[in-house]
């Protein structure tokens, strides 16, 4: 009875999709890639005995909670919530005091077996056409006639958690002109849409018809059907002839809505464990919003099998930056540039913090108290049991650890 209750008070979880149907699917589906079985073992051990642990002790009484350790994988549901804060921290440094657009460019759905089938090539040259696009207009002197700096996201899934990858992208509404002056944009959006998508077409099938040539994207399964001459022109002239997606919102309001926005597009999975509404011996049902039916939000219910499968449609290839920088907020180019900017928008740039000896485990220590301070509202200086705030947890040395839940 005691497992049970605390079972339900942890919540549902993806992680028990995979111990009740992983097994099945894998028998089903036959023999998995080594990266999704890395996945999937990530997140049924993460914050497990299996993971080892840690221990907090009070030091003004005898109260010791046992804590285990993540799995830090990225597609893990449980294990994002600290890394995104960490980000989003990081990019408050970077944020101009003026006004912010979400833009998102989207691809067919016609194209989404070339990206399941070759999706390091063809996420590479998505992200890359879209931000070619912004470049592009951003630099044209009919439309702003300066570099912008952008942060682009790219996501793989829908709500349905069904293949549907597009870019999402913060953007100034201004730029650089000659790297010495700000030129601001003017008007209510970034860009015309239709301008916009059209020219993320181009670009994007120009560079998915190179890659096909060099060998970069292959036919792979049912897709050699392209191989013939006659179907590979109808496949690229029906995709010339659609209407491709291009959306962007109105501007931010200010600084603050901007990163709180960022955070929920940077760390983001498939499905959360919290839209889970109940796991069975055969299905699970979660909650979904439909676009299609005005953005209503819906239960869908699916079999362990087809849920494991739509989850692992979005394993990224090992390595593969999802989250990347462009214009003058480029690696090469960020410190410099966002000095220039800084300097003419006249900015009020804060004093920087003395910097922390992070070899230190005192200072990480710190720092992970008031990580979860500010994030989960959770004070782990609290002793539930002497009810003392002002004595701060004892931290093992960072040799003491345990293996199983069994402390060494």
């Amino acid at each position: 009875m005691t497992e049970k209750i605390a079972e339900r008070k942890r919540g549902l979880e993806v992680a028990e999709v995979f111990s009740r149907g992983m097994a099945a699917y894998a028998k089903n589906h036959g023999p998995l890639p080594p990266a999704h079985w890395k996945v999937v073992n990530a997140l049924e051990r993460c914050r497990t005995a299996a993971m080892g642990g840690h221990s907090y002790k009070c030091g003004n009484c005898d109260y010791e909670k046992q804590v285990y350790n993540s799995c830090r994988n990225r597609h893990c549901p449980k294990c994002q919530g600290l890394a995104r804060l960490k980000w989003v921290q990081a990019r408050m440094e970077e944020l101009l005091p003026v006004e912010y657009f979400h833009v998102v460019l989207t691809m067919p759905a016609e194209l989404n077996a070339f990206a399941l089938r070759n999706k390091a090539a063809f996420y590479d040259l998505l992200q890359k056409s879209v931000a070619d696009t912004l470049l592009s207009l951003s630099r044209d002197p009919k439309r702003l006639g300066a570099e912008i700096g952008f942060i682009s996201v790219l996501h793989t899934w829908g709500q349905n958690m069904m293949d549907h990858p597009h870019v999402h992208c913060i953007v100034p509404a201004g730029g650089l002109e000659d790297g010495v002056r700000w030129k601001s944009l003017k008007g209510k959006f970034l860009f015309p849409f239709k301008v916009m998508s059209s020219l993320f077409k181009g670009k994007m099938l120009s560079g998915f018809k190179r890659a096909v040539e060099k060998g970069d994207i292959r036919f792979h399964g049912h897709l050699e059907q392209y191989t013939d001459p006659a179907r590979w022109k109808a496949y690229l002239d029906g995709l010339y002839a659609k209407n491709w997606v291009a959306y962007c919102k109105p501007p931010f309001a200010g600084a603050g809505q901007v990163l709180k926005y960022l955070g929920g597009y940077t760390h983001r999975m498939a499905i959360s464990n919290h839209r889970i509404v109940s796991i069975d011996e055969n299905t699970v049902r979660f909650r979904w919003r439909s676009y299609a039916d005005g953005g209503k939000t819906k239960v869908m219910t699916l079999a362990h099998k087809e849920f494991i499968r739509r989850f692992l449609l979005h394993v990224l290839p090992k390595g593969f930056q999802r989250i990347r920088y462009y214009g003058f907020l480029a690696n090469c180019k960020r410190k410099k540039a966002l000095g220039r900017c800084r300097e003419i928008l006249s900015a009020k740039v804060k004093d920087p913090a003395p910097e922390k000896d992070m070899s230190s485990e005192k200072a990480g220590q710190c720092d992970l108290v008031s990580l979860f301070k500010s994030v989960f509202h959770i004070d782990l200086t609290f002793c539930p049991k002497c009810r003392n705030r002002t004595v701060s947890p004892t931290f093992p040395p960072a040799h003491v650890r345990y293996s199983r839940g069994v402390f060494r």
